[in-house]
């Protein structure tokens, strides 16, 4: 639990201090992963951000992650999810030694994807939150093992 509030700190903090500068890519990595569903957070009409572990879900894990970062600003993600993988213009790119943040709006800003890995540990958090603009917002935020 004590890890779980670690991570939305993490990136609450790390969203906070992006903001301020958008666009952070401080070194070109082309990095590949594979990652493994740890857990996953639901907030819709049926739960209230209510935690499902792997084993009791029908989600699949991450059989090929890739990150592309070249300076100054070319951020792609590929394999996390389709809209990620067509999307090149991120709102919020950060890229260093420890870190790869990321968060883009599809073009309504209705609709959001984000994501923070940790190089160095592997955790990735991916948070999709659809209904931005209306009053029932939905949130699913997935925690991954990455190697």
């Amino acid at each position: 639990m004590i890890k779980f509030f670690l991570y939305i700190s993490l990136s609450l903090l790390a969203f906070t201090l992006s903001f301020a500068k958008n666009v952070n890519i401080q070194e070109d990595i082309k990095i590949g992963f594979v990652c493994e569903l740890e857990k996953k957070i639901l907030k819709n009409s049926e739960y209230n951000y209510k935690t499902f572990l792997a084993k009791d879900l029908e989600s699949k894990n991450l059989d090929k992650f890739e990150i592309d970062a070249k300076q100054p600003e070319t951020l792609l993600i590929n394999g996390l999810s389709l809209f990620l993988s067509k999307t090149s213009k991120f709102d919020v790119k950060v890229v260093n030694k420890d870190i790869v943040l990321f968060k883009a709006f599809d073009k309504d800003k209705n609709y959001s994807e984000s994501g923070i890995i940790n190089r160095k540990s592997g955790e990735l958090v991916h948070e999709i939150t659809m209904g931005l603009k209306t009053d029932n917002l939905e949130k699913y935020i997935s925690f991954y093992s990455c190697s």
